[in-house]
């Protein structure tokens, strides 16, 4: 059975093997995840037993802005809804019900999130790359 939480106690050891199967989160270490579990606003993980299996999480200033990172559900598990149910987690989420708009930041999956209606209409972002600047 899948459950789902929004306990901001999971540990960078139960994150990082689900992190290390996607191109865009592998290699992250263990003191950087510590740090932005640390930072995060609201987290919501599914869990099958004991085995952490999805996870997102938002940064937000409760009323005008949220964004959605990190937004990942294990290989074996994809395709059984459990996306949707993490997604509809934070959407739904009591301390996120005030808020205006929610971003997601994401090259992966676009068709998934416009079914819960996202919309790449919006491309009003900029990105500064410390790594270029140094």
């Amino acid at each position: 059975m899948i459950t789902f939480s929004d306990s901001k106690d999971i540990t960078p050891q139960k994150l990082l093997p689900l992190f290390e199967q996607a191109q865009w989160s592998s290699g992250r270490t263990l003191e950087d995840t510590s740090s932005m579990l640390a930072h995060s606003d609201v987290i919501i993980s599914a869990w099958e037993s004991s085995r952490l299996i999805g996870f997102g999480r938002v940064l937000t200033d409760y009323v005008f802005r949220a964004s959605i990172w990190d937004v990942i559900i294990d290989q074996h598990h994809q395709g059984k809804d459990i996306g949707t149910t993490l997604m509809r987690q934070i959407l739904d989420h009591p301390s996120l019900r005030n808020v205006e708009l929610f971003w997601l930041c994401t090259r992966h999956k676009q068709a998934f999130y416009k079914t819960l209606g996202f919309s790449d209409q919006e491309q009003t972002g900029m990105v500064w790359n410390r790594s270029e600047h140094r």
